[in-house]
């Protein structure tokens, strides 16, 4: 196909797709799925190898939030019988994160349910980083923790955080759709006070909330252009109890298509499948590893995900590596931080600007295709953190 061509040179120069062709790949028949993996995996391996970066998320509160995003069981009013508690002691998500690392993780998400963190939340957190510092050499620690006030990202850093993750989730159009309690822009604000204060920013989106292609490729863009190092790709968990909780809009060939114009928007950064690949993608996900270069290890915030022993399995049959923490993980330009001049000339070749002017839309493709409802893969998280049961890693 010439799009898949045209799309693999592009992605091998760092330079910015048409809305066009992002629309397009989303676009693709079944019959042509296996090409379009084909070409987005040649991009993935020209920038990160055959390399899988392990992650593994520690919930440091989990439940009991003001807002009402609602995709979330952690939300406001949400029913869904998850486990719900306050912080964790700093030893308690040291423990937490060693099991991660034991099991190959190279970075630690240490994740709060609220909206924001206090400046005493901000102490607790950053005694916690110096906790799984102290006893886990090389290991990376991101932070997730809502929206950031003032000089919160910059006591991050200091206290030894290396990244900070906030997910724009959807389309700045529809935003207000799925939430009320925070806007769009106060994501992306949080985004940019990440980057400011010298962490490596982390932004990513949710697929399957009932979300058209283009408002895809919108979010996409929008993460092209903040230029985060790392985009997780979270696939809709459908928590019963949530008002999303009917939402079945993905099959595995949708997740695979998205993901491959994930990679060809963002050829050269670090896009990480994240939530719901198990009840999603299924049996497909070795042929995600060829689009994707980074996955979580084991269980989600408050879902149950796969052991963490088939993961390594999975990477290993596949032909894949884990990466290890010796391993840089993003090409040099980026690890150089040569990216992030706020809006210089990340990703593209002759000096155009990182996410530049998009292209008209496409006519509008046909709506997602809807899978049967897998109920019976989403599984409340009852062991790790916050449980006296051992985590899964």
């Amino acid at each position: 196909m010439d799009l898949l061509n045209t799309l693999v040179d592009k992605g091998l120069r760092r330079e910015l797709p048409t809305r066009d062709e992002a629309l397009a790949v989303l676009a693709t028949s079944d019959d042509d799925l296996l090409d379009v993996v084909a070409a987005a995996g040649k991009v993935r391996r020209h920038w990160f190898g055959r390399r899988v970066k392990l992650n593994y998320l520690v919930n440091l509160k989990s439940g009991l939030c003001p807002e009402d995003c609602s995709y979330c069981s952690q939300r406001l009013g949400s029913t869904a019988g998850i486990l719900k508690y306050s912080w964790l002691k700093p030893g308690q998500a040291s423990d937490a994160a060693a099991a991660g690392v034991a099991g190959g993780a190279k970075r630690v998400c240490l994740v709060a349910s609220g909206r924001g963190p206090t400046d005493r939340d901000v102490d607790r957190v950053s005694e916690t980083i110096k906790a799984i510092k102290d006893n886990n050499e090389g290991v990376e620690v991101c932070a997730c923790l809502g929206l950031l006030s003032e000089g919160q990202a910059e006591r991050l850093r200091e206290a030894g955080a290396d990244a900070y993750n906030h997910n724009l989730n959807t389309s700045e159009a529809t935003y207000g759709e799925i939430t009320t309690t925070h806007t769009y822009e106060d994501r992306v604000d949080t985004v940019q006070k990440a980057h400011a204060a010298g962490l490596s920013a982390c932004s990513g989106l949710i697929a399957g909330m009932g979300e058209s292609d283009e408002d895809l490729v919108d979010v996409v863009f929008s993460l092209r252009e903040l230029d985060p190092d790392s985009v997780p790709v979270n696939f809709l968990i459908p928590f019963e109890g949530t008002p999303l909780g009917k939402e079945w809009n993905l099959t595995p060939q949708r997740c695979l298509r998205i993901l491959a114009m994930t990679r060809f928007v963002c050829p050269d950064v670090e896009v990480r499948i994240a939530g719901g690949r198990e009840v999603h993608l299924r049996t497909m996900q070795p042929l995600a590893l060829h689009l994707a270069n980074s996955i979580f290890l084991g269980d989600y915030l408050t879902s149950e995900g796969q052991a963490g022993k088939a993961d390594l399995e999975m990477i290993a049959d596949a032909g894949f590596e884990v990466e290890g923490t010796d391993q840089v993980t993003l090409p040099e330009h980026r690890a150089a931080g040569g990216c992030h001049d706020g809006g210089g000339v990340c990703g593209s070749e002759g000096g155009g600007a990182c996410g530049s002017e998009p292209a008209p839309q496409a006519a509008a493709q046909d709506g997602p295709q809807t899978g049967e409802p897998r109920t019976d893969l989403v599984a409340v998280r009852r062991r790790g953190a916050g449980t006296d049961l051992a985590p899964n890693a």
